[in-house]
């Protein structure tokens, strides 16, 4: 006995739920090369969180008086150094680096987060890319320090500036371009504040409302933070640049010593401080919840 067709199969919502679902990237098929990538990220997203935090805290520790003088980035690395199980330390945050290297690759030249080949895409992939080669030599300066770990050993990072501003001071035009690189440094600060005011961080999460509504602050006050950290040696850059005097060029950890000597410095260090403390947290949360779609098809856009 045939069965009546009623037609009703040319109603059926699947096909075309199915679709949208995949336009979404819901319900595709991961290949091992994605979950490779989307692993070396989360990775690297929390090599970042580990450095932001403890250079926040080191910085705390300054405010304090329990340390010296702040130290940067690179500073940290040779505290870290110093510490029992110091090669082990940097080893792993170095691999973790290049995890966090590889996902700004993703970023600016594959254009993982879809920002499109428009002018604002640009914007945004390029300063991408401008941030993979910082943390790039920050990684690379992981692995050199593997060969220099000892208890005499410390940052010679001021003198290596002054040497490389002095060579840029030389050139025709030094002067000009000196100042050029302190008003981009000063660009990436502004950039930082201006993101942490008005970016929509919750449209790259997956979390749910209440998670959102708590980490969100996190990703607002580190940017700004981290943004106003940046001020002061892009002053120092520019005015070296329009006084041609390679001396008064310094290093991040310097600039933030300068500014604890300022009227009410201390607090402001300490602002710093749990500013980038802030900032490190809400890379762990990246780390968790941050939407990472690998482009499927890993060409150039």
């Amino acid at each position: 006995m045939r069965h009546r067709s009623f037609g009703l199969s040319s109603l059926d919502p699947r096909p075309a739920l199915t679709g949208a679902l995949a336009g979404l990237g819901i319900g595709r098929r991961k290949t091992p090369v994605h979950d490779g990538l989307e692993t070396m990220s989360r990775i690297g997203f929390a090599a970042n969180g580990v450095v932001y935090v403890s250079v926040g805290l080191l910085i705390l520790a300054t405010a304090a008086g329990m340390r010296g003088q702040a130290v940067d980035q690179q500073g940290l690395l040779y505290v870290l150094a110093q510490q029992p199980l110091g090669r082990v330390w940097l080893v792993v945050l170095g691999v973790g680096l290049w995890g966090f290297v590889g996902w700004r690759v993703l970023q600016a030249v594959f254009d993982a987060d879809r920002e499109g080949s428009d002018l604002k895409g640009w914007t945004v992939r390029i300063s991408q890319g401008f941030s993979g080669l910082f943390y790039a030599v920050l990684a690379s300066g992981v692995f050199e320090l593997l060969d220099e770990v000892g208890p005499a050993m410390r940052p010679e990072d001021m003198a290596e500036n002054q040497q490389k501003a002095a060579l840029l001071l030389d050139l025709p035009f030094g002067g000009a371009l000196l100042m050029a690189v302190g008003l981009g440094i000063a660009g990436v600060g502004i950039g930082n504040i201006v993101m942490g005011v008005v970016n929509d961080f919750a449209a790259t999460l997956s979390c749910s409302k209440t998670v959102c509504r708590w980490v969100l602050p996190l990703a607002r006050v580190g940017y700004a933070a981290r943004g106003l950290a940046y001020l002061p040696l892009a002053l120092f850059v520019t005015l070296a640049g329009w006084r041609a005097q390679a001396s008064e060029v310094e290093t991040f950890g310097s600039s933030l010593a300068a500014l604890q000597n300022q009227p009410g410095g201390g607090w402001m260090l300490g602002a710093t401080g749990a500013g980038m403390i802030a900032f490190g947290a809400y890379a762990f949360v990246e780390a968790r919840y941050r939407r990472i779609r690998a482009p499927r098809d890993l060409k150039p856009r």
